[in-house]
């Protein structure tokens, strides 16, 4: 077996964002040397890796030119240039995520279709290769109003999703490539986090269940384990290792789900990374997420996915009408209770909505972790000078 610690072996990240940079606490534990590329100077690693290179993700020759300055190349963030991940794996750089999966999952479309013939259960959906296409659609009466409007590429926290009740709304949407959706009416959202190595060892971890924010359509807590029927959880991690193996998948994929209100399972997307409901993990489980995510793409024996404790995440965003240098209000008084740990990402600026942190809350109860998730959420604010 090869020695990642204390060694010359060099992992590549492709993304500097807040996923690298808790990733990062995992390959400092390991002593592994880690080389992040990222088009921001500021990016949350960039200060904490052991090499960082300023560069385009989507550029061809910067992907290309970093990964062959390492020994095996993973991602934080799935907007990345295919193309020479594919000349670099057909050279012989070892690359987790495989850019074959890559290429399913960076395409919503390509996602859908997967699920489709593969018999993973998904909502009904269209493929628009344009605006125009879809308003065609919805003058001949082939769709109608409500729907999920979805960027076929490039979404993420929100961004790229719009459910389209109205004309005004139709009339708003960007001029790409899309997918729609008939917006079902949903008991729960739902995550399965999937770790799988190249020995083919899996491991799931428990249900999570996710509540949104209404107007940003982002993640504001994460329960986990799910307050849901065990019936359902089980066939929530059925589902996900189904699709972890008819993707071959080497990693850690995030499996979004929808509970129905009949209870069925609805595949909503994938994430072939570290991800925003397992954040939880790093205080509840033996095993966080980011360290699993190592343990997958280097081989290495899987980690116990178990949590010790409930676990709930509050997300930290930048509060609406405050942009510019961010100060972190009353963190003082979440850090008086007991269970409480708060992750500030490293950005200094902070904007509505902007990702700049989470919190844990870890209890022996759950309904009690929730309780104080609510208070530390209306506790603390993310503003600026």
């Amino acid at each position: 077996m090869k020695n990642y610690f204390s060694s010359d072996f060099k992992l590549g990240v492709l993304g500097g964002g807040q996923l690298g940079r808790m990733l990062l606490a995992e390959t400092q534990k390991f002593d592994i040397f880690t080389t992040i590329l990222d088009g921001n100077e500021n990016a949350p690693c960039a200060q904490i890796c052991n090499q960082f290179v300023q560069g385009d993700l989507l550029d061809y020759e910067t992907v290309y030119r970093f990964g062959k300055q390492v020994d095996l190349l993973t991602i934080e963030i799935e907007n990345v240039n295919l193309d020479a991940l594919d000349q670099l794996e057909s050279e012989g750089l070892t690359i987790f995520p495989t850019p074959k999966t890559l290429r399913i999952i960076q395409s919503k479309a390509r996602q859908k279709n997967f699920y489709i013939d593969h018999q993973i259960p998904t909502a009904t959906y269209s493929h628009y290769a344009y605006l125009e296409e879809l308003k065609h659609s919805y003058e001949n009466n082939i769709i109608d109003f409500p729907f999920v409007w979805k960027a076929a590429r490039f979404g993420y926290d929100g961004n790229g999703v719009k459910i389209v009740r109205t004309i005004a709304d139709l009339e708003s949407l960007p001029n790409v490539e899309c997918i729609t959706e008939k917006l079902i009416p949903f008991k729960n959202e739902l995550a399965v986090i999937v770790a799988r190595n190249k020995a083919g060892e899996t491991k799931t971890y428990p249900v999570v269940e996710m509540e949104f924010h209404p107007e940003a359509n982002q993640v504001e807590y994460v329960i986990c384990p799910a307050r849901i029927e065990d019936t359902v959880a089980q066939k929530a991690q059925e589902i996900a290792l189904k699709v972890v193996k008819d993707l071959d998948f080497i990693g850690l994929l995030a499996v979004e789900m929808f509970q129905t209100e009949a209870d069925t399972i609805l595949v909503n997307e994938v994430a072939p990374r570290p991800h925003n409901s397992g954040h939880y993990s790093i205080e509840a489980s033996d095993t966080n997420q980011f360290e699993q995510h190592l343990r997958s793409i280097l081989n290495l024996p899987l980690g116990n996915t178990e949590s010790t404790v409930a676990g709930i995440m509050v997300n930290l965003v930048g509060e609406e009408g405050f942009s510019g240098a961010v100060v972190y209000e009353n963190i003082n008084d979440i850090l008086k209770i007991d269970g409480v740990t708060p992750h500030i990402y490293g950005k200094k600026e902070t904007r509505p909505f902007r990702k700049m942190g989470h919190v844990t809350i870890v209890n022996n109860d759950i309904a009690k972790a929730r309780e104080i998730a609510q208070k530390v959420k209306e506790t603390i604010r993310v503003i600026s000078k």
